[in-house]
Formats: C-alpha cells, sequence, structure tokens
C-alpha cells in the first residue's frame, strides 16, 4: 500500500477504480467524496470521473479529485476498450439486461460466416444512434427519465470511430467481443446495431471496460479497498 505522504487531495490526484455492478458512475464519485470530505475537511469537494460506465457494466473509471478534475475532459477524450457479451435473438428498450426482452427473433439461420460479415461492417468510421436510455440531455432532462415515462424521442446519428472489433467466443445466442472505439460510442448501441445486422436481434448481457488510453483495469483499485484506504488515512 502506499504511503499517505505520497497524496496530495487538493492540489489533486488520479484514481483508478474498477466499478461495481449496478453502482452509478455517480455512486462511485459520491462515496469517494463522501470519504475526502472528511479528509481535506472541505464541504464542496470537487471529485469527478472520466467517462459514465452503465449501471450493469463493471471496469474501469478515472476518478480525478481537487484541481485534477480539470484534466477530466483530457481522459474522456482518450480511445477505451471494452470487452463484453451480446444475446442474440432479442432486444430490449434499454438494449442491455437492465429492462426486460421486448421482442424476440430467430437466431437459427446464423452462421460464422453470417457474424464475420456484420463484424466488418462496425469497423472504423460510422455513424452510430445513440440508445433512448442514455444519459443525453434533451431540453434539459436526461434521455434515459423521457425513456422511462415513454417518452420517444428522435435522436439523430452520431459520428463515432470502431478501431477494433473482435469476435473473441461464438455460442449461440451469446457471442463475446473486445472492442476498442472512440468517444461517445455507445456499446450498448453496438450491441443492437449487430443483431439487426445479422438478421435478428441483440442486447448487452455483459459488459466490462478494459482500459482507457494508456490506463488499465488491472492497474485499478476494488471500490471497497480504496474506500477502505481512504478511511485508514483519514484516522
Amino acid at each position: 500500500m502506499e504511503e499517505k505522504k505520497t497524496y496530495d487531495f487538493i492540489a489533486g490526484e488520479t484514481f483508478l477504480v474498477n466499478k461495481p455492478k449496478t453502482w452509478t458512475s455517480f455512486d462511485v464519485v459520491n462515496k469517494i467524496r463522501y470519504r475526502l470530505k472528511h479528509i481535506t475537511e472541505i464541504k464542496r469537494f470537487k471529485v469527478g470521473h472520466a467517462g459514465t460506465l452503465d449501471p450493469m457494466a463493471t471496469g474501469l473509471l478515472i476518478i480525478c479529485c481537487g484541481k485534477f478534475t480539470k484534466k477530466l475532459h483530457e481522459f474522456q477524450g482518450l480511445p477505451k476498450r471494452y470487452s463484453g457479451t451480446i444475446t442474440l435473438g432479442a432486444t430490449t428498450p434499454s438494449y442491455d439486461a437492465e429492462t426486460a426482452i421486448d421482442q424476440e427473433y430467430p437466431t437459427d439461420h446464423i452462421t460464422e460466416e453470417l457474424l464475420e460479415e456484420a463484424r466488418q461492417k462496425f469497423l472504423g468510421a460510422i455513424e452510430q444512434l445513440p440508445p433512448m436510455f442514455s444519459a443525453i440531455k434533451v431540453d434539459g432532462q436526461r434521455l434515459y427519465k423521457k425513456a422511462r415515462k415513454g417518452v420517444v424521442i428522435e435522436l439523430q446519428p452520431r459520428p463515432i470511430e470502431i478501431y477494433n472489433f473482435e469476435l473473441t467466443r461464438i455460442d449461440l445466442p451469446e457471442v463475446d467481443f473486445s472492442v476498442t472505439c472512440s468517444k461517445g460510442t455507445y456499446i450498448r448501441s453496438l450491441a443492437f446495431d449487430f443483431g439487426k445486422a445479422v438478421n435478428s436481434g441483440g442486447y448487452l448481457t455483459r459488459l466490462q471496460r478494459d482500459s482507457i488510453g494508456e490506463f488499465e483495469l488491472e492497474n485499478a483499485w476494488q471500490l471497497d479497498d480504496l474506500i477502505q484506504f481512504l478511511e485508514a488515512y483519514s484516522e
């Protein structure tokens, strides 16, 4: 464990954290902020994250505190690498397992050749439609709040770039993947669109963010360990 003297929370620190499943990114920030407020004795102590992860996802969050929160925009623009599982043959309103299946589709026709043809369609610079269940703001309100009320908004596709997209395990209806992509890419939309590309449906059933730029998940704190460390630090 690193020594206390290596930390200056007010001047700024960066933590790599493995976000637990079902936690929001804001939950993680708030948990860390609570401990740092006690350490610094600053009521409105600045803590932020670079790049939201959905509640059902796990993996790397970059957390900055103090004056380092000014660096968050630099991290947000870095390429991100994910691994996960797409389940074919069905869709959900949220494009992941957070909501119930709303439609089912055949999968008997899906071959490895068809999967490979579909995979190649998503490489490079493409246009992607964000999911309705997202944190994008429309008229000052998050889209997912409108979606939960049944309000449908016509969204416009956004330019993104997929640098690498590999299918790492095929065990239909499940397909595991690894993808490296640009800022603004929605992996849930990739799962949904991939399902359509193989003339079926698809939704995301597992997602982990493995890296952001040079920052790797293997070097991240488990959240409980970080909180324990901060609690000990403040004593």
